[in-house]
């Protein structure tokens, strides 16, 4: 498989979101080629702030390989994580995160700021922009525009 698959099918999970009413965000982690956890954003459902997809990808993971460290783990992720998750990504040790769609308003790997470059943690993650783009744009795009066709039904 190449990024582009990967990367489909983190938006397989950002659609469950999306069906959910959950912010279309899906993210997996892959391991010597094989997928070993997947998720999507849960905030609505748990009513819990911390439930995004990289959070509970990277929980996922860290429990199938019983090791909260996953060198040589990547992760595929639809759109680009905030600075919790940046963060989760550091710390996880996660090798490289491939993002989608860069978020203009939150991310932390290169729009708002970049937690992953601009500055000198105990682990550097890499980085790959713009992989799938136009189809992680289009689900949040598309999302964000049926949410505002149900709030305004409901007015």
């Amino acid at each position: 498989m190449n990024k582009e698959d990967y990367m489909k099918l983190a938006l397989k999970e950002a659609q469950k979101a999306y069906d959910e009413l959950e912010i279309p965000v899906g993210a997996i982690i892959v391991k010597d080629g094989k997928v070993i956890a997947k998720a999507y954003n849960e905030k609505e459902k748990k009513q819990d702030a911390t439930k995004h997809a990289e959070i509970l990808a990277i929980r996922r993971a860290s429990k199938k390989l019983k090791n909260w460290r996953l060198y040589d783990c990547d992760m595929y992720v639809t759109l680009e994580p905030c600075s919790m998750c940046a963060g989760a990504l550091i710390q996880s040790r996660i090798r490289k995160v491939y993002i989608g769609a860069m978020d203009e308003k939150t991310g932390s790997c290169g729009s708002v700021l970049n937690l992953l470059k601009d500055y000198k943690f105990n682990h550097n993650v890499d980085m790959e922009y713009g992989v799938c783009k136009e189809e992680c744009e289009k689900i949040l795009k598309d999302f964000f525009k049926e949410l505002r066709e149900i709030k305004n039904n409901k007015n």
